[in-house]
């Protein structure tokens, strides 16, 4: 049994086979997934998994060098926002939403969560343990 809080085993799968700079995706019930990124859909119904329940989970496993986050989610959802930088996820990048989802199609993996809060993404990159 994992000692980690992470029991989704889709989801340590693709962070065990990540590399150094290999992206992740944590994504709102409504980012489109990109053609061909494994997709990891835990989405049940409006808000379940909420998108800062799954961040927390895959923070605690995954090592994270850098991250990008649409620039429009501070003026669209605040609240949202504030929480994410609370986590104090290291490398902030921030890029427009179209740009954000053309990014997306490099990511090892795409996790859609129930989110329905706007702009609720976050691509994360590995960094490395040693």
């Amino acid at each position: 049994m994992k000692k980690t809080p992470l029991l989704n085993a889709a989801i340590s799968q693709a962070i065990a086979a990540m590399g150094h700079g290999d992206t992740i995706v944590i994504g709102d019930a409504g980012l489109p997934a990109p053609p061909g990124v494994p997709v990891i859909d835990l989405a049940l119904t409006h808000g379940i998994p909420d998108f800062m329940s799954v961040l927390k989970t895959v923070l605690t496993e995954l090592q994270v060098e850098s991250h990008v986050l649409a620039t429009e989610l501070d003026a669209r959802s605040p609240q949202l926002a504030a929480e994410i930088y609370a986590l104090r996820v290291p490398g902030k990048q921030e890029l427009p939403h179209e740009e954000f989802k053309q990014r997306t199609r490099q990511a090892k993996a795409f996790i859609r969560t129930g989110e329905c809060t706007p702009y609720a993404n976050i691509i994360l990159a590995s960094g490395v343990v040693f």
